[in-house]
């Protein structure tokens, strides 16, 4: 039976309106917390299924919530395509090799990396009311492409800009490669009971406007080329979802890299 998020996702004007505030609750409560210890660290944890698991349902326990988010990363998708990740306390998480120093035919894609994700959405949609909904997410391409060629996030992305600059057709290659394996992923997560996915862009705000700026980053890196990019992985997951059987899911991709503004096509948002 749907619930009122996933009503929602599909039009049905529901009373009270559904409030989403873009986070994985959970990350501060005092259970969270100790199983991170007893862990060692936040990749341990998403690889780790009944694990993440538990955690994605722990703020259902504490409040009721209509839905439940993943507890995974973004940045699953660089580590399945052969990049290392590391997280790193008080610093960050670091990809290695960097893309801004060697190229993307020389990374050996592990795509086994993305199966522990797959069994935690099993797990949390065995232990789900019927009227709650699961949502899966992936990062947009311009968003994971930053930390692909820098190793790192970045408050301008220059070092991802430059690159965009410098070799558009590399810098088009290594998206292109992302859109491929994000599509991949969605689905992977949609066949195993994910019931909304979400792709999402954390730092396209800052791009030149497709009529502004210098042609070439207009090409790669500018807000027409996102839109163009994350309009193809959900032409793409959409064509998958009738393979498999999962029309009713929904895939919601933002329209100009502003997360405030999400819609099932892109538009406006059907949320508060």
């Amino acid at each position: 039976m749907p619930g009122p998020l996933l009503d929602t996702l599909h039009g049905a004007n529901v009373k009270p309106r559904p409030l989403w505030l873009m986070r994985q609750a959970g990350r501060y409560l005092p259970e969270y917390r100790e199983l991170r210890a007893s862990k060692g660290g936040f990749l341990e944890l998403v690889y780790d299924s009944p694990a993440a698991a538990e955690i994605t349902l722990q703020p259902l326990r504490r409040f009721g919530f209509d839905g439940a988010i993943l507890f995974s990363d973004i940045l699953i998708v660089p580590h399945a395509m052969g990049q290392g990740l590391a997280f790193l306390e008080g610093e960050g998480p670091r990809l290695s090799p960097r893309l801004v120093d060697r190229s993307l035919a020389e990374l050996n894609a592990v795509p086994a990396r993305l199966a522990p994700i797959y069994e935690t959405v099993r797990l949390v949609k065995a232990e789900l009311g019927r009227a709650q909904t699961l949502l899966g997410f992936a990062g947009a391409p311009w968003t994971v492409a930053t930390y692909m060629v820098a190793g790192e996030g970045s408050r301008d992305q220059h070092v991802t800009r430059e690159i965009a600059y410098r070799d558009p057709a590399a810098f088009a290659a290594i998206v292109a490669a992302i859109v491929e394996v994000t599509v991949d992923y969605l689905s992977g997560q949609i066949a195993a009971g994910a019931e909304a996915v979400q792709v999402f862009e954390e730092v396209a705000r800052g791009l030149a406007p497709p009529d502004e700026g210098r042609p070439g980053l207009q090409r790669v890196g500018g807000r027409g080329f996102t839109r163009t990019a994350r309009a193809l992985i959900r032409t793409e997951v959409r064509v998958g979802l009738r393979d498999l059987a999962c029309e009713h899911a929904a895939l919601f991709v933002p329209a100009d890299g502003n997360d405030s503004t999400i819609g099932t096509s892109g538009g406006e948002s059907p949320f508060e």
